[in-house]
């Protein structure tokens, strides 16, 4: 083998050996957030909550995971005054002038936009989301959930309910995003058909997990599509 052509070996096995750790380190994470998950919704089914809490439970309801994050919720930014002045000069003797201002203009309400309102515990259920903080206190309950989106980084969540008009939500680390995604999509498949469905399905998902290990030059990682 030439120079060039054992330059150019070394260097797609540098590449391939990189793209391999990566691969590992995505399957890495998602095994183990799969694991989590079989765990926690065990222990849910069983009566056990994961997170200690003084939470008032309602009968039947568990703890399932916490985290903390930030509380936004839909509001203002401040109201702008738009226009100009305008007024009249009225003569009072020796060549003094006395002028009388006036105002013209409109109030241009602010935009309604996503603001951030606090920062506190993030902590999931089986029956809803709740979040705590110095200045908010907030929940979802699953139950009156009409819309739940998240951003394409999973880090951003925006949750509507029926019983309030403002849409609100929460927002993580990139990491920590990613991991209460699977726990919120879990725990509304429990709420809505109950701990069967859901473990049986997550313990299919292990098995396909396992099989799709990443090897050096072999299978790449089935990542956040099966979890």
């Amino acid at each position: 083998m030439g120079f060039f052509a054992d330059f150019k070996a070394k260097r797609a096995a540098t590449a391939a050996a990189k793209a391999h750790s990566a691969a590992l380190a995505d399957w890495e994470d998602d095994r183990a957030t799969l694991a989590k998950l079989i765990t926690v919704f065990t222990a849910a089914s069983k009566g056990e909550d994961s997170v200690p809490n003084s939470l008032m439970q309602k009968p039947g309801e568990h703890t399932l995971w916490s985290a903390t994050g930030i509380f936004h919720e839909t509001g203002r930014t401040p109201s702008q005054y738009v226009g100009g002045s305008s007024g009249v000069s009225i003569p009072v003797g020796a060549g003094i002038r006395f002028r009388v201002g006036a105002m013209r203009g409109q109030v241009v309400p602010g935009e309604e936009q996503q603001m951030d309102k606090d920062q506190g515990v993030v902590m999931l259920t089986t029956e809803r989301l709740i979040f705590t903080g110095p200045n908010h206190t907030r929940e979802w309950d699953f139950d009156k959930l009409l819309m739940a989106s998240t951003t394409d980084d999973e880090s951003d969540y925006f949750l509507s309910v029926s019983n309030r008009q403002k849409t609100s939500g929460v927002r993580f680390s990139v990491r920590t995003g990613r991991e209460f995604n699977r726990f919120l999509g879990s725990a509304t498949v429990v709420n809505e058909k109950g701990y069967g469905p859901l473990l049986d399905e997550l313990h299919k998902l292990e098995k396909k997990a396992d099989a799709a290990r990443p090897v050096l030059g072999g299978v790449v990682a089935v990542s956040d599509n099966s979890l």
